[in-house]
């Protein structure tokens, strides 16, 4: 707040100090990024200034009584500040919370022809809006195939766990993965049950893992490793 208050009332959270507000990407830099919608500001210390022509109503919003860039805005302007990877990784988080909104991103992109990163953001958006809808079954059926080319033990499927439906259990570890998708859990209902669900098992002792169609798609490598290790300090 203090930041964004030496840059003046145009000024607004931004870049990698914005995704960490919104809860995609820390940041732990003692340099803080605020955008300000004024050519010309002298430098601040402990502050790197982003000046723009001008922010749009669109462009801003409030958490926590201070003013940030838009969830869109922001994950625009981290795509010029951080590498591919840590942009994707920031993009699913943004999925994971349910806060991710393509049509703003895509509005966004239309205003923003020539900026840097316009071309990796735009590419995430594709990738993400061509993702085809598995069906649960479908999904399921690819965990297990995945599970025995990695050599991973097979879960039980549809486990019934303190009273709650789990997609996979390995019961000796006490390891739980849901298999998130966009096509059954995408509603405001779902958001809050699929989290009531992990904090129960978490409480039992549970370790509750999940894992997207995408994630699954695209890095099973990543997902292996991560169920072995799971599965192996349990």
């Amino acid at each position: 707040m203090a930041a964004v208050l030496a840059g003046g009332p145009t000024a607004a959270l931004s870049h990698r100090d914005a995704a960490a507000l919104w809860g995609i990407r820390r940041d732990s830099r003692p340099q803080i990024d605020v955008t300000v919608a004024r050519r010309g500001r002298r430098p601040l210390e402990g502050i790197t200034l982003h000046s723009v022509r001008e922010l749009g109503k669109q462009d801003v919003g409030v958490i926590e009584h201070i003013p940030v860039t838009s969830l869109a805005r922001t994950l625009l302007d981290l795509a010029e500040a951080v590498r591919p990877r840590e942009l994707e990784r920031a993009f699913e988080e943004a999925e994971r919370l349910r806060i991710l909104d393509l049509s703003a991103i895509e509005g966004l992109l239309a205003r923003s022809l020539g900026r840097r990163g316009a071309k990796p953001l735009g590419r995430l958006v594709r990738e993400y809006a061509g993702e085809p809808p598995p069906t649960r079954s479908e999904f399921e059926r690819l965990f297990l195939d995945f599970c025995h080319a990695a050599g991973i033990p097979a879960p039980l499927v549809n486990a019934l766990v303190k009273g709650y439906e789990v997609d996979a259990l390995w019961p000796e570890q006490k390891v739980v993965v849901e298999l998130d998708s966009r096509e059954w859990h995408d509603n405001a209902t779902a958001f809050e049950t699929d989290r009531v669900r992990d904090a129960v098992l978490q409480l039992a002792d549970y370790r509750v893992l999940r894992v997207t169609w995408r994630r699954l798609r695209r890095e099973p490598q990543a997902v292996a490793r991560m169920l072995r290790k799971a599965l192996a300090t349990r």
